[in-house]
């Protein structure tokens, strides 16, 4: 009898990965490409964004503090708390100036108001309009070489010192009086730190 041989089997079948086709190629690259897109390019520009603001931020706040004059617009609020300044709404020609030393902190500040607002802003000092002495200019010299402001020409001029005692600052107001239904108020409020 003649046995037989055992049967070998045959080389394995090959059961990798199917080929990838050429759809599910490209839909897996492009979700790729969106996943790093957005893990890494919407922080960048987060971040550019960012970083340009706060150099705007910086410049603003750089021409603030380098400005050596009046600057147009309001004192902000805090200023205004600090040197006791109430300037009254309505106001035009709103404009102010701080300086800070290890002396003496001032904030100078002019506006026009109506005669009712010129009320309010004395009331708020704690003086009323009793108080203004004729052709009496209340800020010294140095206070209007640094701002600009001349007091001699034509004008009604008014003035008052309000002085109180530190920490509380004193107010130097004159007002020019030549429109009595909008007077023209400039103020040098000063204190020592």
């Amino acid at each position: 009898m003649t046995e037989s041989l055992p049967h070998q089997p045959g080389p394995p079948e090959q059961t990798g990965p199917a080929a990838e086709g050429r759809r599910h190629m490209i839909r897996r690259r492009a979700l790729t490409l969106i996943t790093i897109v957005l893990l890494i390019g919407v922080p960048a520009g987060y971040l550019a964004i960012s970083a340009s603001q706060s150099r705007d931020s910086g410049r603003d706040k750089e021409a603030k503090y380098a400005a050596t004059g009046m600057t147009q617009g309001w004192p902000s609020k805090l200023q205004r708390r600090i040197y006791e300044v109430p300037v009254p709404v309505p106001s035009e020609e709103v404009a102010y100036y701080e300086t800070n030393n290890w002396k003496t902190s001032r904030l100078y500040v002019q506006f026009e108001t109506t005669g009712a607002g010129l009320d309010v802003f004395l009331a708020g000092l704690g003086v009323d309009r009793d108080a203004l002495k004729k052709d009496r200019i209340a800020i010294s010299d140095r206070a209007q070489r640094v701002t600009g402001w001349e007091f001699g020409g034509s004008g009604s001029w008014w003035g008052v010192v309000n002085e109180q005692e530190n920490p509380a600052p004193t107010q130097d107001v004159v007002v020019n009086m030549e429109n009595p239904d909008y007077p023209m108020v400039y103020v040098v409020s000063h204190t020592v730190p």
